[in-house]
């Protein structure tokens, strides 16, 4: 399981906390550490002096311009967030992240990620709507600033104890059986969520102009849903079909009206 979990920091702007997160990841047995335009050196000897130990972890950080390239192969997107949001998403402890991670990273093509954000300002609510679900450190309300290596170790340790408490030739899948189709990656739904939103603006449905939150709640149902990659060609065989008659329909009403 902690082979198929990924730490993703967005826009992180202090070099110390990429080493500490490292350093944090090793102690508990991962080693996927990705970073999303980091606004600071990465492989730097400030980095790899906060590692203590932990150097290889920074030297082998990949580096992307984008969330949605960090994460494109993961099925399980979990964003760690303390952001009050108007719009609710499903939301997890730390201990039920660790609960839940050996269900998800159970199929053989899972890849499970924990994206942290900014240090000053956490994740944008773009980013946050791209993840399954979101997780909450329960801090000191009266005090609730958490330095990113330390949340990054929070998390990490409710994961590990997770990996130690399952054992991985009894632990049970969430339906009894071996599910028959893999999980759709987070790549797969970008591709739909684009989809979804031209159909919907092809047939009237969707106005960008006035939004009301509409991608947006969608995103929460499909995202609460876990969508099996056959669902999801079925789906985007469903759009398909329904832009070929909305396009045949407006061919015909052309004709008709130029006739």
């Amino acid at each position: 399981m902690l082979d198929k979990l990924r730490i993703v920091l967005i826009g992180t702007s202090h070099p110390g906390n990429i080493g500490g997160t490292a350093r944090a990841m090793h102690n508990m047995g991962l080693a996927d550490l990705v970073l999303v335009a980091p606004r600071c050196e990465v492989y730097g000897s400030e980095s790899h002096a906060r590692a203590s130990g932990a150097d290889a972890l920074v030297s082998n950080a990949k580096v992307y311009a984008t969330l949605e390239e960090a994460v494109g192969d993961c099925t399980f997107v979990v964003g760690a967030s303390a952001r009050v949001r108007h719009l609710p998403w499903p939301m997890l402890t730390p201990r039920a992240l660790g609960e839940r991670l050996p269900g998800e990273c159970a199929p053989e093509a899972a890849q499970a990620a924990l994206v942290f954000g900014r240090e000053d300002s956490g994740m944008t609510n773009g980013e946050l709507q791209r993840c399954h679900a979101h997780v909450h450190i329960p801090t000191n309300p009266d005090f609730s600033s958490l330095n990113l290596a330390a949340a990054v170790q929070v998390l990490a340790y409710e994961c590990r104890l997770a990996f130690l408490g399952s054992d991985a030739e009894d632990t049970e899948t969430p339906f009894g059986v071996e599910w028959d189709n893999p999980p759709a990656s987070h790549d797969d739904l970008e591709r739909f969520f684009d989809h979804l939103e031209r159909t919907l603006i092809e047939v009237d449905f969707h106005d960008p102009d006035n939004p009301r939150q509409l991608m947006a709640r969608l995103r929460r149902l499909f995202m609460r849903s876990h969508i099996d990659s056959m669902e999801m060609n079925i789906l985007r065989g469903i759009l398909g079909a329904v832009n070929k008659q909305s396009r045949a329909l407006a061919r015909q009403e052309n004709h008709d009206g130029n006739g």
